[in-house]
């Protein structure tokens, strides 16, 4: 399996240490990892503003990226629905179908795809779980509320096959964290207040850690503990179970 890891841009200049962390866990799994993937960016970003012509040269490039791959990995559940459910129809192309087809997000690719839901490692730590909004309800990899729905999905197989890991499982798991991307932007407030919620929900069940699929949420929880001084360490996916199968 000819496999790409594709680094969202934003990942590359806040959080390399996500990527770096994906590339050593697959590795070790056994994968076959490219590097040699052409598109520093998916276009969301351009997207989402409302810059189709942009955004749709940036789709192009990832598009023909993509040929040469089984399969394309992604440290990031809002990049990787972005490609799946918007690529197809900003292109209508052969190549664009097949970047969609092909794009999976890391936990999701680990537990499918590579066939490894469960991992042997030791994570002995208290664990808040927050899948992003696109993960949660654009990929479907995970149960939501509104739908009755436990709370289950690839990360948190994952996690729960590590030794010594416990969940802190949060009174409202599925709550967006306030980051929404632009909106955190346009509504700061709002998006900071909605952060402070999300952290107070952590901290009455006494975690330790806080784990997400996606870095941008990640970063923005990340600030807000930080502005709270929070004694809280926050990780991404790949850092925690690259961490704990070492």
């Amino acid at each position: 399996m000819r496999v790409a890891l594709a680094v969202p841009c934003y990942v590359d200049q806040f959080r390399p240490q996500a990527a770096r962390a994906a590339l050593a866990l697959l590795e070790r799994l056994g994968c076959d990892v490219r590097l040699a993937f052409d598109a520093p960016c998916c276009g969301q970003p351009m997207y989402n503003a409302g810059q189709h012509r942009a955004a749709r040269a940036a789709a192009d490039n990832w598009a023909r990226a993509s040929s040469d791959f089984d399969a394309i990995v992604m440290p990031s559940g809002s990049c990787t629905h972005y490609v799946r459910h918007h690529l197809p129809a900003l292109l209508d192309s052969r190549p664009s179908a097949h970047a969609a087809r092909v794009t999976y997000e890391l936990c999701e690719f680990i537990a499918g795809p590579l066939g490894r839901p469960t991992l042997s490692g030791r994570f002995p730590h208290r664990v808040a779980m927050h899948l992003g909004c696109h993960a949660q309800r654009g990929l479907r990899l995970g149960g939501a509320s509104e739908l009755h729905q436990p709370v289950d999905g690839s990360m948190r197989t994952l996690l729960a096959g590590l030794e010594g890991l416990t969940f802190a499982d949060l009174d409202r798991p599925d709550e967006c964290c306030g980051f929404g991307g632009s909106f955190a932007v346009g509504e700061p407030d709002v998006s900071v207040s909605m952060g402070r919620d999300k952290l107070a929900d952590v901290a009455r069940h006494h975690a330790d850690v806080l784990v997400s699929s996606d870095p941008s949420c990640l970063l923005h929880l990340e600030a807000v503990a930080r502005a709270r001084g929070d004694a809280l360490r926050t990780l991404h996916i790949a850092e925690l179970l690259e961490e704990a199968t070492r």
